[in-house]
């Protein structure tokens, strides 16, 4: 597993020292990257979400649809990937796609691997090295972009993953990876979900089918972000899956409202 890990490094250091100097060549109309946004920044969420479904069924909870759930994300992944990849020409970009897909194979052999401690850690370890380079992706289209409409997008499309990284780190901690990090990563993104869900409120071009639904979840978040914080006390693995889906769910729709509403 160290052997993985210093790889996952080494590997992020070499690309992330070239992707410093990313130019405009990623650049497109401002629909085209407004939709490229949506796409590479729900390739965040899924990193998130197909490591609890591993973990889910690993643990017998909500067995049938986490793994139902977790061979449609990684078919998904897969087909958003190509799509990437047919529409940026940015080299240094492309190259750090590439590598995300390594992180990828990785990952889904995991998955073919009899579950135990040690392989929900390196799920775990694999899930963060994509969503990183998946995050990287995001920010260098917007940085092509130009375009400040797109921060509400980006962030928009961040709740998404944000939801699923709760329910991630809440049933790591229920396979026994019950480390200082697997709570503070928990409780950051609660933090970090409430802030945007606010910010995204408070937007004055929200349309009012976004407001309405903005507010279901805030209706809904009121109640569950408790239950998520008591991840050490555990005992709501269901639960924490169930709202945590409808959430991303919901955040998603929101998302395509705002592309819709920026394009």
């Amino acid at each position: 597993m160290k052997n993985v890990y210093i790889k996952i490094t080494i590997l992020l250091s070499i690309l992330f020292s070239s992707l410093s100097a990313v130019d405009n060549n990623v650049s497109a109309p401002s629909s085209a990257a407004m939709h490229l946004i949506d796409i590479a920044g729900k390739q965040r969420m899924l990193s998130q979400r197909m490591a609890k479904d591993y973990m889910y069924g690993g643990n017998k909870i909500a067995t049938s649809k986490a793994d139902k759930q977790l061979k449609s994300s990684i078919g998904e992944f897969s087909n958003s990937h190509k799509n990437l990849l047919n529409s940026i020409n940015d080299e240094e970009i492309r190259n750090l796609l590439e590598f995300v897909n390594m992180s990828m194979e990785e990952f889904k052999e995991i998955t073919n691997k009899q579950f135990d401690q040690d392989n929900a850690q390196l799920a775990l370890d694999l899930s963060e090295s994509i969503l990183e380079g998946s995050q990287y992706v995001v920010d260098s289209i917007k940085k092509s972009t130009n375009h400040k409409e797109s921060d509400i997008i980006e962030k928009s499309g961040k709740q998404r993953m944000l939801a699923q990284r709760i329910a991630k780190y809440y049933i790591a901690y229920q396979s026994g990876i019950k480390d200082k990090n697997t709570v503070s990563q928990m409780k950051e993104a609660v933090v970090l979900f409430t802030n945007n869900h606010k910010d995204l409120m408070s937007n004055k071009n929200n349309t009012t089918a976004i407001n309405q639904k903005l507010n279901k979840i805030n209706k809904l978040w009121k109640i569950v972000y408790k239950f998520y914080l008591n991840i050490e006390k555990g005992g709501l693995p269901f639960i924490v899956y169930t709202t945590t889906d409808d959430i991303t769910k919901k955040m998603d729709e929101i998302t395509k409202l705002y592309v819709e509403l920026y394009k």
